[in-house]
This record gives structure tokens, C-alpha cells and sequence, in this order.
């Protein structure tokens, strides 16, 4: 490209006063021209050091300004960005990741070269902390295993059509042609924007050579927490757009996990005993299957009891959230 276009980098954010100077470090840093840069942070109310800390970086940088998001929620801020950015070229960021020093110009050069209405970079999950237990919960959330054939967090080798990527660069035009995020979306808002654009035939790609890190939570709870909140927004976010095509078929395989140990059990005791036998083999074969993965990604730096317990918390706290918001969706609808 002879010369760079404006970007609005928006940052939603709330409590990540651990995680927020390391992101803003990163995107100063970056080699975009600054001129051409404008830096919008959206705290959603936070009770800790998060607004202040912003505040801080908005004193000394020009570019970086800082506003209040009192809904709280990612979808607010996102709109609220847009409709304020300035930029011909709107980037979405995460505080609990940072960027290398190229990524912004990356992104607008494939973005233009691909005519593209999304771009997106390959995440590499990383810790904060290092040790068995957290380099363990790394592993899994790399593997297809633990997320499923989620390529941004899985990686590829070449440029590649793909129905979501994680936060994305879009030219603004594409907001005013498919619409904004979707404000009654806690969770998957992302997604289920990328769905909306693949839906209406536009164009979102997965670039190798473009990447973010990706920091993880670093414990057993924190990873349970964040999973079954997970799960139960995707039942949810199929009510609120009234439509599978919001998400993908990998987000129901853990609840279909779940199903397959209570029903069987269920029918067992209402009908005839027999049927525990189903939830049986249900378990048998997927302890089989996870030690396996486990056995694989086993290295000296993890654990194999930090392994095979990390899927199963991921994998059953997300189904048991879309369990739940099955239960949530029935009083919706009632």
C-alpha cells in the first residue's frame, strides 16, 4: 500500500488492571504511524485500577482516549466505538492479549489485498505465570481437543476463509452493511457478528503470519468460570437471533457430551435399568478418548493429572452451561 488509512482501535474492557498496561504497552509500540491512530478504551465500569490505569496512558498519549461504558458489556462499548471512531478501518482488541509491532499494518494490508469484510490473526495462548499446572491449561486450549477445530486458536499455514476470527479488522463500511454488534449479546457477540457477515455472503479470512498472544486464565476455576458462562450464552444467543446459523456445530459437542450421561441415567430410572449402561459406555469412551489427547500432549514442562483434569472441567462446564441456559431458554420462551 503506497500509504496507511486511519484506524480506530477499540479496546473494550472491565477489570483487567492486570492485564491493560501490557496491551496498551503493545499497541504503542507498534509500528503504525501514530498520526494515523486513535486509541478508543471503554471501561464497563470497573472496581478495580482498570479506569485509572487507562486514564494514566490517555494523559500522556494524545491519541488514547478513554470513555465509560455503563452497560458494562462488550456490545455497548464496541458500538458506541463505532459510531465515535474516526478511522476508515475499525480494529477490535482484547486487554487480556498483546499485539507485535507489526500487526496493525498487517492487518490493513491483507484486509485491502483480500477485499476482505473481516481479517483476523492466529492466537498464541500463552501464561502469565509458568508452571505445570498453568503450561498444562495452555496445552489444552491449543488443542482441537479442548476447542474444537477453532483454527485461530489451533493455527494454519496459509491465508484461509474461515467463519469467525477472534476480535478482527473491518473496514467501517461493513457495519453500515451488515450492522453493529448485537447489545444483547453478554457472550459470543463476536461470533455471531462473523456469522451474520458469512451468512450474507461476505468475506472473513484467517491470516498465518499475522498473530496476537493470548493470555489464559491460570486456574482450574477460572477456566471452569469462563466455560460454563460460555456455554450457557450459547443456547441463549440462539433465541436471541432466532437462528442456529449464529454459532457453529463445535459449540454444541459438549453439551451432546452431557446429554449422552444424563439421559440414558434418566431413562435407567424412569423406564428401565438398562439404559445406565448407555451412560456407561458414554463415559468409558470419553475418558478413553482424553487420556489418549493427555498421553500426547504430555511433555516435561505439563502434566498428564493437569491435563486430563483441564478437559474435563473445560468440556463439562461448558456443557453444563448450555444445559442450564436450555432450562433459562424454557422460561424465556414461556
Amino acid at each position: 500500500m503506497k500509504e496507511l488509512p486511519e484506524i480506530s482501535i477499540i479496546i473494550p474492557c472491565r477489570n483487567e488492571e492486570n492485564y491493560l498496561a501490557d496491551c496498551l504497552e503493545s499497541v504503542i509500540g507498534s509500528g503504525y504511524p501514530k498520526e494515523k491512530m486513535e486509541i478508543l478504551v471503554y471501561d464497563g465500569n470497573s472496581t478495580d485500577q482498570t479506569k485509572q490505569i487507562a486514564s494514566e496512558y490517555a494523559l500522556k498519549f494524545p491519541y488514547i482516549h478513554v470513555f465509560e461504558n455503563s452497560h458494562k458489556t462488550v456490545p455497548y462499548a464496541m458500538n458506541a466505538g463505532i459510531k465515535a471512531a474516526k478511522g476508515e478501518y475499525i480494529v477490535r482488541l482484547d486487554a487480556h492479549s498483546k499485539y507485535p509491532v507489526d500487526y496493525f499494518e498487517k492487518l490493513i494490508n491483507w484486509s485491502v489485498k483480500l477485499k476482505a469484510d473481516n481479517v483476523g490473526a492466529v492466537w498464541i495462548t500463552d501464561v502469565k505465570n509458568k508452571n505445570r499446572k498453568t503450561l498444562s491449561i495452555r496445552s489444552v486450549l491449543t488443542s482441537a481437543v479442548g476447542v474444537g477445530n477453532a483454527f485461530f486458536r489451533t493455527g494454519i499455514s496459509e491465508v484461509k476463509e474461515v467463519d469467525t476470527v477472534p476480535f478482527g479488522c473491518y473496514h467501517k463500511s461493513v457495519f453500515e452493511k451488515y450492522g453493529g454488534y448485537n447489545n444483547r449479546l453478554t457472550r459470543n457477540q463476536d461470533i455471531e457478528l462473523n456469522k451474520r457477515i458469512k451468512n450474507n455472503g461476505g468475506k472473513i479470512y484467517l491470516i498465518p503470519d499475522i498473530n496476537c498472544t493470548y493470555f489464559a486464565r491460570e486456574t482450574f476455576k477460572g477456566i471452569a468460570h469462563n466455560n460454563y458462562r460460555n456455554g450457557h450464552w450459547n443456547v441463549l444467543t440462539v433465541y436471541i437471533t432466532k437462528t442456529f446459523k449464529s454459532l457453529s456445530f463445535r459449540h454444541f459437542i459438549p453439551l451432546a457430551l452431557i446429554l449422552s450421561l444424563i439421559v440414558p441415567a434418566v431413562l435407567a430410572i424412569v423406564w428401565h435399568p438398562y439404559f445406565i449402561g448407555f451412560s456407561l459406555a458414554a463415559m468409558i469412551l470419553y475418558q478413553a478418548f482424553i487420556i489418549i489427547a493427555s498421553l500426547r500432549l504430555k511433555s516435561q514442562e505439563n502434566s498428564f493429572i493437569y491435563l486430563w483434569w483441564c478437559f474435563i472441567i473445560l468440556h463439562f462446564s461448558y456443557g453444563l452451561g448450555s444445559l442450564t441456559g436450555i432450562f433459562r431458554f424454557g422460561k424465556l420462551i414461556s
